[in-house]
């Protein structure tokens, strides 16, 4: 249980996709993380899974009502409206440059680079993502790179779910280490 004492949050709303929210909640959880559901609403978010909304998952603290110093990292999952919704939320956008600035890891895959770019994080940074944003990504100043994961300086993204499995690893290892010195907003 190599993540015991750690406390994660994952950021997220309606239209996350599936996999890329419970594999690495799954993954967190089997280390000894505690796990913590942020959303801008209460309740139940709910998943986007192929072709129509799927499993849903109960939302443990509203963003408004959580600050970065409560946790060790910080988990993107993707989809298109999770995104698309949340980057367009100031108080998103304040939680996640607060884990820039405070060098702990942060872990996005598929399209919650979209939140990067919006959180102004990703100038200079070497990134990957799902295909259709790299335009976004490198017209905001990121390296681009087309690998199952990319991790720089704790920051860790990967493209699809496919990458899931290497994208919980590093997530895991990166947790684990802790702290980024060059990790910056």
């Amino acid at each position: 249980m190599k993540l015991e004492s750690k406390k994660i949050a994952i950021l997220a709303t309606d239209g996350f996709e599936k996999s890329e929210l419970f594999k690495p909640l799954e993954a967190l959880k089997n280390e000894g993380a505690t796990v913590h559901i942020i959303s801008n609403k209460d309740g139940e978010i709910k998943s986007w899974d192929k072709t129509n909304w799927g499993k849903t998952v109960k939302v443990d603290k509203k963003i408004k009502d959580v600050n970065e110093s409560d946790y060790n990292a910080l988990v993107l999952p993707g989809g298109v409206m999770n995104p698309d919704t949340l980057r367009i939320n100031d108080a998103a956008l304040k939680f996640i440059q607060d884990f820039f600035k405070s060098g702990k890891p942060v872990a996005a895959i598929c399209h919650a680079p979209w939140l990067l770019i919006s959180a102004g994080v990703v100038e200079n940074r070497k990134i990957t993502s799902y295909k259709s944003i790299k335009d976004d990504l490198v017209n905001a100043g990121a390296n681009w790179m087309d690998e199952e994961v990319v991790v720089d300086n704790g920051l860790v993204t990967s493209r699809n779910p496919n990458d899931l499995p290497a994208f919980c690893k590093k997530l895991i290892e990166e947790v684990s280490e802790g702290k980024h010195e060059e990790q910056h907003a």
